[in-house]
């Protein structure tokens, strides 16, 4: 099941960052004031616990995508991704950026219809700042 994420949710999803190679804890926080964060649910009910998120900034922007390592390989990403597209405006574009290494991800992008429209150079910093790894920008224009 997917829902909006729940003030309660916050610990689950700190954790659920904590898998990413790059997290960034501030965007976490700022999520009411700069976007929304939908929540795949293990089991049904509106307070289950969070075993995957979708932040979203602002109306356009995918900033993260985390699932847990033990619910990979479910659908779930590519549920939450469904899901925001599902919400937006017929010609929106959504955007995101991903590590040019990370080819899972990339894959996953790719069978969802985003397409790939740059690159930038050193937008991640990895293992605390010690390497900075390329980004490609991906994005994906809703059907009209």
């Amino acid at each position: 099941m997917i829902r909006p994420a729940h003030s309660a949710d916050l610990d689950a999803l700190t954790e659920l960052q904590s898998y990413l190679a790059a997290p960034a804890p501030e965007l976490l926080a700022s999520v009411p004031a700069l976007g929304t964060c939908l929540v795949s649910v293990a089991g049904g009910g509106r307070t289950d616990r969070p075993v995957g998120y979708v932040l979203v900034i602002g109306d356009a922007h995918i900033a993260e995508v985390a699932i847990h390592p033990a619910y990979r390989r479910e659908g779930r990403a590519r549920a939450l991704l469904r899901a925001v597209i599902a919400d937006r405006e017929p010609g929106a574009r959504l955007t995101l950026t991903v590590a040019v290494d990370n080819d899972a991800a990339r894959s996953l992008y790719e069978s969802v219809g985003f397409e790939e429209i740059g690159r930038q150079s050193g937008f991640y910093e990895i293992e605390g700042g010690e390497r900075a790894v390329d980004a490609v920008v991906y994005a994906y224009d809703v059907p009209e």
